[in-house]
């Protein structure tokens, strides 16, 4: 997929938020697009890929089709995207989905396996415990996996310098990258969804 149409999507979810078609949270993408394409470049379609809240980019760009994502969205599933099919799992715990990657790497590891797994977080979550514990681990046993960081240097809404006290910075990772989103952590352009 190209970043118009990356960008296309997610304005399409905006519409369809707006109207009151999504009756669930909604976290958007918007300024990473360059970023994601290249990393993909190196997933391949056996590959595991292990996502966050944001996830509409991840699955498209592992090959899950716009219409089948679309309609999870629809169904109010857009913080918890799966697809076993597409080896594509996602979930709205801050670094809930890491622990999953870190074991499907050790099974991948244990039984010979080919595939890869890619784990996205967020700068924030990059800085629990748990991401500290499963990079180590996945590190210090040489398991197939590779942790990207999506740095928009927002921990939810507070930047994350002010939550932590420091830049996000880490040796725990192979690719870190940085960006400006282009949507607020919740919501849209100051809309919000009311029940």
């Amino acid at each position: 997929m190209t970043a118009e149409q990356l960008m296309a999507f997610e304005d399409e979810i905006k519409e369809l938020w707006l109207a009151g078609k999504i009756r669930s949270p909604v976290h958007l993408s918007r300024g990473n697009e360059k970023q994601l394409i290249e990393i993909f470049k190196d997933v391949q379609p056996h590959d595991w890929v292990f996502s966050t809240h944001r996830s509409h980019y991840h699955a498209l760009l592992k090959g899950i089709s716009p219409e089948w994502l679309r309609a999870e969205i629809l169904a109010n599933r857009s913080i918890h995207i799966n697809s076993s099919r597409h080896h594509f799992f996602s979930s709205a715990i801050v670094a809930g989905a890491l622990p999953i990657a870190l074991g499907v790497a050790l099974a991948i590891q244990r039984l010979s396996k080919p595939e890869k797994v890619w784990a996205f977080t967020g700068d924030m979550a990059a800085e629990t415990g748990c991401f500290h514990e499963c990079s180590k681990y996945a590190r210090r046993n040489r398991l197939p996996i590779t942790f990207v960081v999506e740095n928009n240097g927002f921990s939810v809404n507070t930047p994350t310098q002010e939550v932590w006290g420091r830049e996000y910075k880490s040796n725990l990772c192979e690719i870190t990258y940085s960006y400006k989103r282009g949507f607020p952590h919740q919501g849209i352009e100051g809309q919000w969804v009311v029940f």
